[in-house]
């Protein structure tokens, strides 16, 4: 199988992953919960992991990194915890469900929600983001790169926007952690939100948030933390307040290990695979009769995604042929981004997503080239 889907999921993946966890499942117990030689091992797996992270995306303290089961778990967490009825937020038409159901919940209860709408390439006019974040505004929440075009959005312009308004910067980083640099600290981030499972190649059910110390996210849930049993609140310090149950220390270990691959082959290294591959699939597919490619491709950087529509054939009908006759696996429909489908007019027929890894080949674009070529005549 040729498998361009990693924007849903990174499958392959450095062989020390799966080897961490296996590993960790063999030899670690439950963090927190234990002075014994297995709950310290968790321990240190989870510290050392929360300080890679912190060094990986520029979050000033290591105990800011919180756990996560994915990045709809760290959203959920960052936009309930930080917003309330009554407040005001503004976000984009880029926006993947992660984002905009915790939205409209809270606007269904009194949020003012403002969107920074999406032209027909996706792109955003930043003369109008600029416009909607008045003050009184508490956040700004939106993704650093589309799941469906790949634009990406400038974090610096938004957070020096939002910030000149008294508004925090929320990101969406699950298209981008891991492929390009993030830095919160340099850029302006206030909460980053991402997922271990796609750019970083780590297990599912992993992910988080880092927060730029300063900002209070109250508890999203509370429960048992190994720490100040007795009382009834859940503790307030990060990372428990935020980190109530017992944590995937399993798949922390894989992300871990993950971790480890991303900084011996080094970021610029690895967009530029993934980029290199993107990008010779969009020149093989852009000018063939009956294609149509979304997106603004003039931009750099951008995430390794080129979407397209064959004709007005269903898109799930293309991604099944692909699968039966070319054995291609490729994503199909509305991925979660409904607001970015109404802006490039394709919400009755979706799109057939190409997503790309630092471990395509060339020999597998050529032949997804062909593959749509064949299906386009």
């Amino acid at each position: 199988m040729i498998y361009l889907d990693s924007a849903a999921t990174s499958l392959h993946k450095p062989d020390t992953v799966a080897e961490a966890v296996a590993e960790a499942i063999r030899t670690v117990g439950n963090p927190s919960r234990g002075a014994h030689g297995v709950s310290l091992a968790a321990a240190r797996t989870i510290f050392d992991t929360r300080s890679k992270l912190a060094r990986r995306f520029g979050c000033p303290r290591a105990d800011h990194v919180i756990f996560t089961c994915n990045a709809t778990e760290a959203l959920n967490i960052a936009i309930y915890g930080l917003l309330a009825p009554g407040e005001r937020a503004v976000t984009t038409d880029l926006e993947h469900n992660s984002v905009l159901r915790p939205l409209y919940d809270l606007q269904s209860r009194g949020l003012a929600l403002d969107f920074v709408p999406a032209d027909r390439l996706g792109r955003v006019d930043y003369d109008d983001f600029a416009r909607r974040i008045v003050p009184g505004t508490r956040a700004v929440v939106c993704t650093h790169a589309s799941n469906l075009t790949g634009n990406v959005l400038d974090l610096a312009r938004i957070a020096q926007m939002a910030h000149e308004k008294g508004a925090l910067l929320i990101v969406d980083a699950s298209q981008t952690a891991g492929i390009l640099p993030i830095d919160m600290a340099q850029t302006g981030i206030d909460v980053l939100c991402f997922t271990g499972h796609k750019g970083l190649m780590g297990p599912q059910g992993t992910g988080g948030l880092c927060i730029r110390p300063g900002v209070e996210i109250r508890p999203f849930k509370r429960g048992g933390s190994g720490i100040h049993s007795y009382e009834k609140e859940q503790p307030a310090a990060y990372p428990t307040r935020l980190e109530a149950g017992t944590l995937n220390t399993h798949g922390i270990a894989g992300l871990d290990a993950a971790l480890d691959y991303i900084d011996s082959v080094g970021v610029p290294a690895l967009y530029e695979r993934e980029h290199a591959r993107m990008q010779q699939f969009y020149e093989g597919v852009r000018a063939l009769r009956g294609v149509t490619v979304y997106g603004d491709f003039s931009q750099s950087p951008r995430a390794g995604i080129v979407s397209l529509n064959i004709g007005d054939y269903e898109s799930a009908r293309v991604a099944d042929a692909l699968a039966a006759d070319f054995d291609i696996a490729v994503r199909a429909g509305a991925h979660c981004a409904p607001r970015m489908h109404a802006a490039l007019g394709t919400t009755t027929q979706g799109a057939v997503r190409f997503s790309f890894s630092p471990f395509t080949t060339e020999d597998e674009v050529d032949t997804a080239i062909e593959a749509v070529r064949v299906l386009a005549e």
